[in-house]
């Protein structure tokens, strides 16, 4: 008897309700009661929550338009208050001004559209096998080939066109996932744009190119800090043959993004996007340094364990997040960039040499 085919493009049922989260995701335990999940606010923070609101949107202006003005006049108050939380109904407003995405949506009519609807990618069918691997437990893209997997869809395969020479790798699924559940797919696209070509800070783009060399430099400077900060940990670290590549690698592609409780993502995403990419490596060096005296207790496979499933007290922004904030790292990470390009700039240099040189021949034979 022939199987029943399903059509590709065919929605998927909903699936059955269950409880949700304050963010939509659905709750692993329905008895635990960690930060993320809905319990009653009181009157009292309910109060505090709607006097901090009203401070942003008057710091905002309507639509945005007084937030360069506030940002040049009082840096330091921004810098404070995002480090404090953006409050969760103007998220996906802020993170637009402050990443310079706003502008170039503006600046760029009809773009988006053009590439979702006429231009084709050769990324398609690997952005359609890992659809479903992206935040599957949250309400948005649980439906298959439903309105939030058809958005995450349309924002990579814009990207991989837009910037072939990225195209498209898996952890931006995560990134465009985090996006799409704070502002709309054309928002969620510029700001991906505005990310990965540096329209604030340094590019992310080499998080995600062939050989990911941006992921190669940051996993070396935070490996030459671990060692800096925490001499203990590092030279257990050493003793056990474990190095970063082994647990890091997903907190800078994603930026946290992937496997870490959501309320903790948001609140290193709203500092990310101000502040850049230092914050990963202080966030990383604080979980470190919380946990450091039971991780130079284990031995490889519970270290490498541990490394990827850090205790929920660990992952609560109201510590963690301070504790990272009085970790300096700015001057150091410069220098290690240096030193990293030093090293890899004769490899560089050669790689390139070679190719420029069978590109030649190329045109000469």
């Amino acid at each position: 008897m022939e199987k029943k085919r399903t059509d590709d493009c065919e929605v998927g049922p909903l699936p059955s309700p269950r409880p949700l989260d304050r963010f939509g995701f659905v709750k692993q335990d329905v008895n635990s009661s960690p930060e993320g999940v809905n319990k009653g606010k009181s009157k009292d923070e309910f109060e505090r929550e709607e006097r901090r609101v009203k401070k942003w949107r008057k710091m905002i202006g309507v639509g945005g338009s007084d937030w360069k003005h506030y940002v040049r006049r009082k840096p330091h108050v921004v810098k404070r208050r995002i480090r404090k939380g953006i409050p969760d109904c103007l998220r996906g407003l802020v993170w637009q001004l402050i990443s310079g995405s706003r502008d170039l949506l503006l600046m760029n009519p009809g773009v988006y559209e053009q590439l979702v609807i006429y231009e084709t990618s050769a990324s398609e069918l690997d952005i359609i096998r890992d659809i479903s691997r992206t935040f599957p437990s949250h309400v948005f893209f649980q439906q298959r080939h439903g309105p939030g997997q058809r958005s995450l869809y349309n924002v990579l395969k814009a990207y991989s066109v837009y910037d072939r020479d990225v195209g498209y790798v898996q952890g931006m699924g995560f990134v465009a996932g985090l996006l799409l559940l704070y502002m709309s797919e054309e928002d969620a696209f510029w700001l991906l744009v505005a990310l990965l070509k540096g329209a604030v800070h340094s590019p992310m783009e080499g998080l995600y190119m062939v050989g990911l060399p941006l992921v190669q430099q940051y996993l070396f400077q935070f490996d030459h800090l671990v060692k800096e900060h925490l001499p203990k940990l590092g030279e257990h670290f050493s003793e056990e043959m474990i190095n970063p590549s082994m647990y890091a690698s997903q907190w800078f592609i994603t930026v946290f993004a992937y496997s870490f409780p959501f309320h903790l993502a948001l609140r290193i995403w709203d500092v990310f996007l101000f502040e850049g990419v230092k914050i990963v490596f202080k966030v990383g060096l604080a979980l470190l340094k919380y946990c450091h005296d039971e991780l130079v207790k284990l031995p490889f496979e519970k270290l490498i364990h541990a490394l990827r499933n850090f205790p929920e007290h660990a992952m609560d922004p109201d510590t963690l997040l301070p504790m990272a904030y009085s970790i300096k790292v700015a001057k150091r990470l410069e220098e290690l960039k240096e030193e990293y390009e030093k090293r890899n700039g004769k490899a560089l240099k050669s790689a390139e040499s070679a190719a420029k040189q069978n590109h030649n021949k190329g045109f000469s034979s």
